[in-house]
């Protein structure tokens, strides 16, 4: 029942009994798909979206700035030379496994590989660049983009919703 899984991925904070009762179906069988669709993969994790920009951590109420651990995240387009059957798959799970990599997809375009990448710093991400991803073999060059604002992230815009400006009317 594809429906579960799209709620699931707007909200999963969503209880299985609020999912039954949105979808009239029967909590045990929410239960039961959701339990055979974590054992098989299909669901990979449960997550929440954090504003990290927002949040505030003892640092006189300014939001962001008290976030210990802060981190910076970077786009890296890889260029890859394909190999004779498994063209870039072997290249992609490499990379994939390093903690660093929060995403890696196979794009169209001037590279093969867009990469999101999470780091400390600046330079943390300059290492991963250079001591991890151009030592891989195949890998014909990257190209590197720092985030500088997210303003919308799985589909959760982080912007201030816009005021109703409109006069209101009185009977």
């Amino acid at each position: 029942m594809r429906e579960i899984l799209e709620l699931l991925e707007r909200d999963a904070s969503l209880s299985h009994d609020t999912v039954a009762t949105m979808l009239g179906v029967p909590v045990d069988e929410v239960d039961a798909r959701i339990a055979e669709w974590e054992a098989s993969g299909v669901v990979r994790r449960h997550k929440a979206v954090v504003d990290w920009a927002r949040y505030e951590d003892g640092a006189q109420g300014v939001p962001g700035a008290g976030r210990s651990g802060a981190q910076v995240t970077a786009f890296i387009d890889v260029a890859v030379a394909p190999a004779r059957g498994v063209g870039f798959d072997d290249v992609a799970a490499r990379i994939s496994r390093f903690e660093e990599v929060r995403d890696c997809f196979l794009v169209s375009g001037g590279h093969d590989l867009r990469c999101t990448v999470v780091a400390a710093d600046i330079r943390a991400v300059s290492d991963f660049v250079s001591h991890k991803l151009s030592t891989i073999d195949r890998v014909r060059s990257t190209a590197t983009f720092f985030v500088l604002t997210a303003y919308k992230r799985d589909g959760d815009t982080f912007a201030e919703p816009e005021q109703d400006h409109r006069l209101p009317v009185t009977p």
